[in-house]
């Protein structure tokens, strides 16, 4: 408990207020439902950042107003499920075990139809100059995952621009749940074989 703070962060600019809670830096291996359960009419930024945490946050499904959900360094890999959680925009997943984009990218179009920001840096499914990737991987990286959420507006701290927009859409069809031939092009670990989808026009 020496880390865990909660309450209420006002904004300066609005007369409201948001219900925040925070379990960072815990040691923790299992998410705190007793506590975060407590508040599930009123919660609205969960951290649960640097832990050791790899469970499937299945009950964070009942917080019915949550809007910020933050998982940083922690455990979590592509295969992750997450309940379905309209109500979050905000996603923060950095430094996890995350290696496999097509699987982790369409378990978050489906479970979180209104994301606006996402944040998965230092995954190997991220590649980037802060881990070892080059700038057409960084790039085709990005573009896939624009692609596959289309109403996204910031993606690892960066805008998302309209001309980028409209390269992803022309570089990567949206996937249209077809499990058997998705779960073909899963296969491959690492996101560099993501262009089996017949989009091999970006492989240079």
């Amino acid at each position: 408990m020496d880390h865990l703070t909660s309450g209420q962060h006002s904004q300066p600019s609005h007369a409201s207020s948001f219900q925040w809670l925070s379990f960072a830096y815990q040691g923790l291996t299992e998410i705190p439902y007793d506590t975060i359960l407590t508040q599930t009419e009123t919660l609205e930024v969960l951290d649960l950042s640097f832990n050791l945490l790899d469970e499937n946050p299945a009950l964070l499904g009942q917080l019915e107003k949550l809007s910020t959900l933050i998982l940083d360094c922690n455990n979590y890999t592509s295969h992750i499920k997450f309940p379905y959680m309209p109500s979050v925009t905000t996603l923060c997943v950095n430094k996890n075990k995350i290696n496999n984009l097509p699987v982790f990218v369409e378990e978050l179009r489906r479970k979180f139809p209104n994301i606006k920001i996402l944040s998965m840096m230092n995954n190997e499914a991220a590649p980037s100059y802060f881990n070892g990737g080059s700038l057409t991987q960084y790039k085709d990286y990005r573009q896939y995952v624009i692609s596959q959420i289309p109403g996204l507006e910031i993606l690892d701290d960066t805008e998302v621009l309209e001309k980028e927009r409209a390269q992803a859409r022309k570089t990567y069809r949206l996937q249209q749940s077809s499990h058997s031939s998705r779960k073909r092009k899963d296969a491959p670990k690492k996101h560099t074989h993501l262009q089996k989808k017949s989009n091999t026009v970006r492989r240079q």
